[in-house]
Formats: structure tokens, sequence, C-alpha cells
């Protein structure tokens, strides 16, 4: 949902075409009789690559001698998935922003019922439920997670003994340090939407989980208290007042992004940076061992806006997705992929290179955060407490991974809100006429009741 994209520009619909006709190829035999399959994966950068080859298309190849795994990496993911799924083409393996993004082409017949795969491979009993049902649509499985994740507070070690401040414990001090910063010509935090609005999304999310609850959320998901309820309109309302004080990248939110954002972090231009834990992969390119700074930042669950809240008290979401294409004709390969990458040992690999990305969403997320360097450390131990937390059933829930598509893109459009442009009941209103319409097609997922 979001990813490198965040900091490069699309290619251009013409090359997505191109890519579309010409990549769409499936069941074409590979070397010494395999089958070859396909997935387009976004254009990371050429050590995260080089960590993806490694792990899965090396570790999936020499694992069976039935197929080849072929990975294309391009910025351009999502348009060049839209433009073949909707002419049936495209890869195998569909890789997607989240279980939003897959439901939307599920019911438009474009992805294979996963069911039968979940069954065989025992998903359902391996994964968090939370995350397995985040991907079914009336009852079948049409995606699953590649990495959970939380939204919390990344912050400068420098930064907060030059402003004589600890890492925040409540919410108070998580502003009264963020107020101190802006009198000291700094800003309050860094983060910003520019390239991907959907970044939106987080933090609604975010307000959404700390100051309704996602016991709330879940009534509303499940049309027992409509999005106009009060206590909703003012976690939107909170959220408005959160941006508009600045403390969402002051004035410079819409034209900086997550790199940028980890990049003024890393210069001492603020305390703290907002955002999902996947923000983990671009603050190694600052902090990190080679350079000796990997232990400057520190990462800390959202402090709780409501005291009498448990904490930790995560936003639970998903870094992005992986569909079959009904179009497929290698969808037991392709299952076989996904099934290889939702293992323990994959996890393991994947995080010794690559934080931020890849925290399986496995019930027992058995890694050893001692056995990793750099932010790999950090990382493993965060989506380990994140985990554990969410097993207890203390969690909210991220826009773009368990509401209906079209309900998540609409809160997308909460910055009308936080630019003064309308009323938070006013857009809780549009909101409850978008879900409406989606719950009465089947859209919104089974979601395990939370507590608290």
């Amino acid at each position: 949902m979001r990813r490198m994209r965040l900091v490069t520009a699309a290619i251009g619909v013409a090359s997505a075409v191109a890519l579309a006709l010409a990549g769409c190829s499936s069941g074409d035999a590979g070397g010494g009789g395999r089958q070859t399959l396909q997935l387009w994966f976004w254009g990371a950068p050429p050590q995260q690559q080089q960590t993806m080859k490694q792990v899965l298309i090396d570790g999936f190849n020499k694992s069976q001698s039935k197929y080849t795994l072929q990975v294309t990496f391009n910025n351009a993911v999502d348009k060049n998935v839209q433009v073949a799924l909707s002419a049936n083409k495209g890869p195998d393996i569909v890789y997607g922003s989240g279980p939003a993004f897959s439901a939307a082409y599920a019911t438009q017949g474009k992805l294979a019922d996963m069911t039968p795969y979940a069954q065989k491979y025992g998903w359902q009993d391996r994964l968090l439920p939370a995350m397995y049902q985040s991907g079914t649509v009336d009852g079948k499985l049409y995606s699953l997670p590649n990495s959970i994740e939380d939204i919390g507070v990344f912050y400068n070690k420098k930064v907060l003994a030059k402003l004589g401040a600890q890492p925040p414990k409540t919410y108070a001090e998580l502003v009264s340090t963020m107020d101190k910063a802006v009198a000291a010509g700094m800003y309050a935090s860094v983060t910003g939407n520019q390239g991907w609005k959907p970044v939106n999304q987080n933090y609604i999310s975010l307000f959404l989980t700390q100051v309704a609850g996602g016991k709330k959320v879940y009534d509303a998901l499940q049309g027992t208290i409509p999005w106009t309820d009060p206590s909703i309109e003012k976690a939107v309302q909170a959220s408005a007042d959160f941006y508009q004080k600045g403390y969402l990248g002051g004035k410079d939110y819409a034209t900086l992004n997550f790199d940028q954002s980890v990049q003024l972090l890393s210069q001492g231009k603020a305390p703290f940076m907002l955002g999902p834990s996947l923000i983990f992969q671009f603050a190694s390119n600052y902090f990190n061992d080679k350079n000796g700074t990997t232990d400057d930042l520190g990462w800390l669950p959202f402090p709780s806006v409501d005291a009498g809240r448990p904490y930790p008290y995560p936003t639970l979401g998903t870094t992005a997705s992986l569909s079959i294409n009904a179009a497929s004709k290698n969808k037991d390969g392709a299952a076989a992929v996904i099934d290889y990458m939702m293992t323990d040992g994959f996890t393991k690999d994947m995080n010794k290179s690559w934080p931020g990305y890849w925290a399986v969403p496995l019930k027992n997320f058995d890694l050893d955060a001692a056995s990793y360097t750099g932010l790999s450390k950090p990382f493993v131990t965060a989506m380990k407490d994140t985990i554990a937390t969410v097993n207890k059933g203390n969690y909210g829930f991220f826009a773009g991974t368990f509401f209906p598509p079209a309900t998540a893109t609409a809160f997308t459009d909460i910055d009308s809100v936080w630019l003064g442009k309308e009323s938070a009941a006013d857009f809780l209103k549009k909101v409850q006429t978008t879900f409406a319409a989606e719950k009465a097609k089947g859209l919104v997922p089974p979601l395990p009741q939370p507590g608290a």
C-alpha cells in the first residue's frame, strides 16, 4: 500500500500497457521443463532486489522442481496490474497495495479463490486470524498480507537529548516535546503524502484507533453503529486538530514523502517521524551500522490518547497483499510461491537485510532479535511485541487493510477536514453512504472483535 512509489515518480500509462501486453505470460515452459511463474513487484532499490533474489527467487526455485519463479521490479506495478487484469492477462502472483486493493479485483472476478489452497497448506491455522480474514470476500480467500505493520513513533535520540526530553510515555509528553521542537525552530514531526495521497489513511486510522477505539470501529464495520457516531466524529476532529497544529510535517505535509522525511529526521530537523513501521526500510538508508548511526534511531508504539486504553494499542495493518490471477494457467504454482512466503524460514532470512517490509503475519513470529544487526534488530523486536499485543486482542484497524475498498478510498480524502474545507460531520455522512453501499454488496471482510 505504501511502497517506494512514495519516493519515485510513476511511469506513464503507455509503458504500463506495454508491460501488461509483454509480460502476461503464464504457463510458458522454463528451463528443464519447469513452468514459469511471474510476480510483478515494486521497484525496490538494488540491495533489496538482491535480497529478494537470494531469499525468494533462488530459495523457491531450489525448493522444488516444477516451477521457475521470475520477478519483475517496476514502480508502476499497481497501474501495470490494473491494465493487465482488465485484459485477463498479467502475472500469476498478483502483488497489490493491500486487502482493499485486492477486494476490488476479487469482486470483478479477476482473482482466483484461494480458499482451497488455504485448506491445503493450513494458512488459517498458521496466520493471525485478523490478517487471514482481511483477505476474504464473501467468505472466500482472495489475498494474504506479506507483512503486518503498526503506526508508531520514530525518534532521533540525539534530538531528544538536545531538547532535554525523553522518549514520550504519554500523549501529553509527545505533544509537549513537539511544541518544544517548534519553539527551537524544528519541525514538530516529519511525514508527508507527496506522491501518494493514501498516506492520509495512516493518520486517520491512527486517530480512529486511539480516540474511538478498535471496538467502535469494529462496530461501524459491522453496521451496528453508523460512521457518523459521535465517538468516530470525535476521532476525525482530533485528527484535524492534530494536523492543524502542525504535528504532521507542519506546512510541508503535502511536499514531503517518507524518504525525505526520514532523511530530515536523521539530520536533526525534527525529534519525531510519525508513521507506519515499514518506514524502517527507508530509515536504514540513514541510520545504519556502516555510518555508526543505527542506535541514534528509536521506535515506540504511539502513546495512548485515551489513558483508559491498554498500551500498546496498535493500529494493525498490512504492507501489501498477495493474490492469484484468475487468468493464470499455473494457479497451483502461484499458491506454492505464496505458501513459501508464509513460512518461518522465509521470514527469518528476509529480515536479515530488509527491515520494515517482511513481518509475515505468523501467529508464532519466532525470530530472535539478538541474531540480527542494524535496524533489523529493533524492527524484529517491534513486530514481535506487536504480534503479542494482537494475540491479546488489543488493536484497531488500518483503513487500507480492513475497510472495504471504496470506504478506504473515502477516508483518503480526510484532508478535506484537515484543511477546513468541510466539517467532520459532513465528511462522515459521505463515508456512511459509501460504506452502506459496499456493505450491501458483502464487501466488508469478517473480522475478529478486538478488545477494549
